[in-house]
């Protein structure tokens, strides 16, 4: 018997998947990270298509009886690999319902409650963030599409100033598109630049010690070198390593004096603009012509989520246009954002994002990063009273950049055993964080962005891994 779908599978779905994903909350705070059995429940599934189906229900219950011991709780307290924060009870049923409503935000005429919302919930970052009111963008799937599009809009830009509408001639022929840029530059910034064809070749990383901070001399002297022609500046607020943040209104004033454009990846720094605590960090991010900055990470909103602002938004409509017969005009009064992004099949993103903002405020964003805040100074306290625990790095915002360092281990070997480290951490689930290289020694860099996270599971993280070192050590 075919099994096709069918209306009166709705409502038993819908029952069974609430009660699942109700009691996978309600747990979550105390589940373990990663499960012993994940390995082996994921690849369970590797089989044949099936010639004949199962039906809605039982192939969801199969879904959850075979596949929650493969899923990692990445949403939840004891998640601190990456920056991933988790997703706010506003924002899952914001997503539910736009799962349910399935609306294509292309354009007005395909969505017009999720195309407006996402104009008024740009408006509202720009507030959040106390940036300029005039800047618009988009919603796009996270910091990797935001510096996609904002670099886009530069490269527009750079090629205009070329006398070139690269858009429809292409660089071909053109110089090489000067992007300057210090050792915290994030991979991604590198991907954008590729995707553009503008080269990674082309980033140029001026680098005043061997952590990565910007020396302000050597790239102003690689600016006068260019005489007048154009070039591109990146700045980072909040590195991956430690948190740290590229001076920014310096940078701003060397993109000012030689008529540059200033692009800010903040995908989760820029968060430092909602308290007084962390403003200072990114001082001088109102003054750049393209920012970056994730839903997914600070704000708390469910994985895809990311934003691109840019003040002059006419040069994303003339990077992103395209028409045909069946498509709406791009510039009637009824926006298509399809027009001016690299994505026409866009999710809409902006129901979730509208209803966290609406749901918490400016004044629940901020209380959420100033705990986050104090959250990451007490994970600092307890490395540093630690005996057997190094912090490598001041901690400005959110991440703690630390080693494993015991008794009696010579340092030639302290790489190789916090490496190992961070595979048994990683192994063992309770709690996950992921390993870097800071100044050239192998460290942890647990970052705290998500809302249910507490001084106890901090507490236990540090117990956690001073446990696997010493077994670690001891095997080593």
């Amino acid at each position: 018997m075919a099994h096709l779908p069918d209306r009166a599978e709705i409502e038993g779905v819908l029952r069974f998947v609430s009660e699942e994903a109700a009691a996978y909350l309600a747990g979550l705070d105390d589940r373990p990270v990663r499960t012993p059995r994940a390995a082996q429940a994921a690849r369970a599934f590797r089989t044949h298509l099936p010639e004949e189906g199962v039906g809605a229900l039982a192939a969801l219950r199969e879904l959850v009886e075979r596949g929650m011991d493969a899923t990692l709780a990445s949403s939840g307290p004891r998640c601190f690999h990456f920056v991933i924060g988790g997703a706010t009870p506003a924002s899952i049923g914001a997503d539910w319902l736009t799962t349910a409503l399935d609306p294509p935000a292309y354009a007005w005429v395909s969505a017009p409650l999720a195309v407006e919302l996402e104009r008024v919930v740009m408006g509202w970052l720009a507030e959040l963030f106390e940036l300029p009111h005039h800047a618009g963008g988009l919603i796009v799937t996270g910091a990797t599409m935001a510096n996609f599009v904002g670099l886009a809009a530069a490269r527009q830009w750079w090629g205009e100033r070329q006398g070139v509408d690269v858009s429809t001639r292409g660089l071909a022929g053109l110089p090489p598109v000067p992007v300057i840029t210090s050792g915290f530059v994030h991979a991604s910034t590198k991907k954008a630049v590729a995707m553009l064809g503008i080269g990674r070749d082309a980033v140029r990383r001026f680098e005043r010690d061997d952590v990565g901070h910007f020396d302000l001399e050597a790239a102003e002297r690689a600016l006068i070198e260019l005489r007048g022609a154009p070039a591109i500046l990146v700045a980072t607020a909040g590195e991956v390593n430690a948190g740290e943040f590229d001076p920014i209104a310096p940078m701003a004033d060397l993109a000012k004096k030689y008529g540059a454009w200033l692009h800010v990846d903040g995908a989760f720094g820029l968060f430092a603009r909602v308290s007084p605590r962390s403003a200072h960090l990114a001082a001088g991010a109102e003054r750049a012509d393209s920012i970056t900055v994730d839903g997914h990470k600070w704000l708390n909103v469910p994985y895809d989520c990311g934003f691109s602002l840019v003040r002059d938004v006419s040069l994303l409509a003339r990077a992103f246009t395209y028409d045909a017969a069946y498509l709406p005009d791009y510039t009637a009064d009824e926006p298509v954002l399809g027009a001016i992004g690299p994505e026409s099949s866009r999710r809409a993103r902006s129901l979730t994002v509208w209803a966290t903002l609406r749901a918490y405020g400016k004044h629940g964003v901020r209380t959420m990063v100033e705990k986050h805040l104090e959250l990451t100074q007490h994970l600092a306290h307890r490395v540093r009273e630690a005996p057997d625990l190094e912090l490598l790095a001041d901690v400005p915002l959110c991440i703690v950049c630390f080693r494993y360092k015991p008794a009696g281990v010579p340092e030639a070997e302290l790489d190789d055993l916090n490496a190992r480290l961070g595979a048994a951490l990683l192994a063992d689930g309770r709690f996950y964080a992921g390993t870097t290289r800071r100044a050239g020694k192998t460290a942890l860099r647990p970052a705290i962005v998500n809302w249910r996270t507490g001084t106890e599971h901090l507490d236990e993280f540090v117990e956690v891994v001073r446990e696997l070192g010493a077994r670690t050590a001891k095997g080593r």
